[in-house]
């Protein structure tokens, strides 16, 4: 079958563009239509190497990080993932309350999804590596972070930030979000768009550290909904507190 030709027919005769040039799903006409086809380029012996970097490769280097992904955690059974800074230093309170939460998890069975980076993600991975547990890490391609730590025992790292994410809610079942910066609310505010236009079910949110999310959530019932940004989130769907075992209890009450 040949994958490039042109399509003259009875029409093109009336046509203002002339001949109609297929390419695949692509249609080209007059002066779109192009000099070279693809089975020719492809069995043309070629030292430039700009070809790597051009959008139609990239995405089969998207496809493969969606194959790979869905082939590591496919059988991962029930999971909780747990977001934060990875700014958070260990032995701080808000590490060992990570590392609490992380333990709690495992020892229920479930397995916990981090990014797979320092602070807030270390911790919670390292809770549910001294447990036994699955502890899980995503890690994405950045040049100043340190990689995936050493508490993950199934850990890949990513190109796309969109497939990573893609990852943490397919296969997480509830949602621990710890305090962070950009990465953090990113992460967060997906996820509570997912939840609050119900493109994802049985997905509880836990924001921990009341002190640090109160504020936002003032904000966000406040100004943000009184100009009619939003309307009302949901109280059974976000819940903020100071208690990691009530943090853990409400982010694994979905799995049964």
């Amino acid at each position: 079958m040949m994958q490039n030709q042109q399509s003259p027919s009875a029409d093109d005769e009336f046509s203002p563009q002339g001949n109609t040039y297929h390419r695949g799903p692509v249609i080209l006409r007059g002066q779109m239509i192009p000099s070279d086809n693809t089975t020719a380029n492809l069995l043309k012996a070629e030292a430039d190497t700009d070809w790597l970097h051009m959008d139609p490769w990239r995405v089969l280097r998207i496809q493969s990080e969606f194959v790979d992904g869905f082939g590591a955690l496919a059988e991962l059974g029930p999971a909780v993932a747990v977001f934060g800074s990875a700014r958070i230093k260990p032995q701080t309170a808000e590490y060992e309350a990570a590392v609490r939460m992380g333990e709690a998890i495992a020892r229920k069975n479930i397995a916990v999804i981090t990014g797979g980076g320092p602070g807030v993600m270390e911790a919670a991975n390292k809770g549910a590596f001294l447990a036994g547990g699955k502890s899980v890490g995503l890690g994405i391609e950045l040049p100043h972070e340190q990689g995936i730590n050493d508490y993950v025992n199934l850990g890949m790292s990513f190109r796309y930030f969109f497939v990573r994410k893609l990852m943490f809610v397919k296969y997480s079942s509830g949602v621990i979000i710890c305090p962070g910066g950009f990465g953090t609310l990113d992460e967060m505010f997906e996820v509570l768009t997912l939840v609050q236009t119900h493109k994802v079910a049985d997905m509880p949110v836990v924001l921990f550290d009341k002190s640090y999310w109160q504020g936002l959530f003032d904000w966000l019932e406040g100004s943000v909904k009184e100009h009619g940004m939003i309307s009302s989130i949901d109280p059974h769907l976000v819940t903020i507190t100071d208690d990691p075992d009530e943090a853990v209890a409400i982010a694994t009450s979905a799995i049964h």
